[in-house]
């Protein structure tokens, strides 16, 4: 699979995951991937918690839960509906979670780039996870992003101290298929926005000339 077929095939997969373990070798090369990624000033400021513990994966479980329930009260009768039938997490069908945090202290109060933008070291860690995410679609593995708990909760659990922030509670499983669409757009719930909306041109809110519009429109990978 190649890096444009990776990108265009990867999804936040939660209901097509296939109960076959992850090999140590295959997990060490997605950890390798994330850990490849570029950070801010060299920084490095992630650790990786891999979960398999059915009792930790369970506590997790119950604060999704929880958290679904409170969300869905906010909804109206439509939403509600569409949300009923979205599955929000794979954390019990999944053989492996991964938590993934990040150290602002590491490497002491001076990283180079990051004084006038200190959440570059979140970011960072964010974009090791994309890295890890593509990799994991190379190799047929799902990706799951969990948020609907406090995280203060989850690092209590984990162990997590104070000073590190969890960034994100991922899912990992082989899937049965990649599906077409997020799942999200499937079951109708948003729909992706078209990239020509999105672009400006040297200032807010100034469109890019026709051509270049005509460009984003049929931009293909």
């Amino acid at each position: 699979m190649d890096l444009y077929e990776a990108i265009k095939k990867r999804r936040d997969v939660r209901s097509y995951c296939k109960g076959d373990p992850i090999p140590d070798e295959v997990l060490a090369k997605l950890l390798l991937s994330a850990h490849l990624g570029p950070s801010v000033g060299y920084s490095q400021p992630w650790n990786f918690i891999i979960i398999k513990d059915e009792k930790i994966k369970r506590r997790i479980k119950e604060l999704v839960d929880k958290e679904r329930e409170e969300f869905k009260n906010l909804l109206d009768e439509s939403r509600k509906k569409i949300f009923d039938n979205i599955k929000i997490d794979a954390i019990m069908e999944s053989p492996i979670n991964l938590a993934v945090t990040c150290d602002f202290n590491r490497f002491g109060p001076h990283v180079l780039g990051r004084r006038t933008i200190p959440e570059t070291c979140n970011y960072s860690t964010v974009l090791a996870i994309e890295n890890l995410w593509l990799a994991a679609t190379a190799e047929g593995i799902g990706v799951g992003w969990v948020s609907f708990f406090k995280k203060e909760d989850v690092k209590k659990i984990l162990g997590i101290p104070d000073n590190v922030e969890l960034i994100a509670y991922l899912t990992l499983c082989y899937v049965t298929k990649f599906p077409e669409v997020p799942e999200l757009e499937e079951k109708g719930w948003n729909k992706r926005l078209p990239l020509e909306e999105l672009v400006f041109e040297n200032q807010w809110n100034n469109k890019p000339n026709e051509r270049l519009l005509n460009v984003l429109r049929n931009a293909k990978i």
